[in-house]
């Protein structure tokens, strides 16, 4: 997939009011699931991604420099994702169902069903859900 697609498909399905928004929530929630995963896992699934894309995986020493395999929650997920991306908690949450959605068909491999065997279960609604899905934070 191409990155023009990539981000054009995550602003329309999030409908957001531009592509330098889409970018912004792509960035924030690729960033933040990179500090959640391991590194290799996320080094895989980058590779699979246009290299603009990918870089944002790569990116894991942003908040508590703990890098990646960090353990926080859906909660802390989506302040993270809210705090660089510049949205509320519900807009981060619907943009990174997107974001993920946008993940699962542009990589192959079966690469999510790592990612998301990687998660803690309620992580695990970022991918389950889909960005037409109900997700729960508490």
């Amino acid at each position: 997939m191409q990155h023009d697609t990539f981000i054009g498909q995550v602003q329309a399905r999030a409908k957001l009011p531009s592509r330098g928004a889409a970018e912004a929530v792509t960035r924030a929630t690729l960033e933040t699931l990179g500090e959640r995963i391991p590194e290799q896992l996320a080094e895989h699934v980058a590779a699979q991604l246009p290299r603009e894309i990918g870089e944002h995986l790569r990116r894991t020493e942003v908040f508590s420099g703990a890098g990646s395999g960090e353990r926080f929650d859906l909660k802390e997920f989506l302040e993270r994702v809210s705090s660089r991306g510049g949205l509320d908690e519900s807009g981060a949450a619907y943009a990174s169902r997107v974001v993920m959605e946008m993940l699962r068909e542009a990589t192959q491999g079966g690469q999510m069903d790592k990612v998301r065997d990687a998660l803690p279960e309620q992580l695990r609604q970022l991918l389950d859900s889909g960005s037409t899905g109900e997700m729960h934070t508490t």
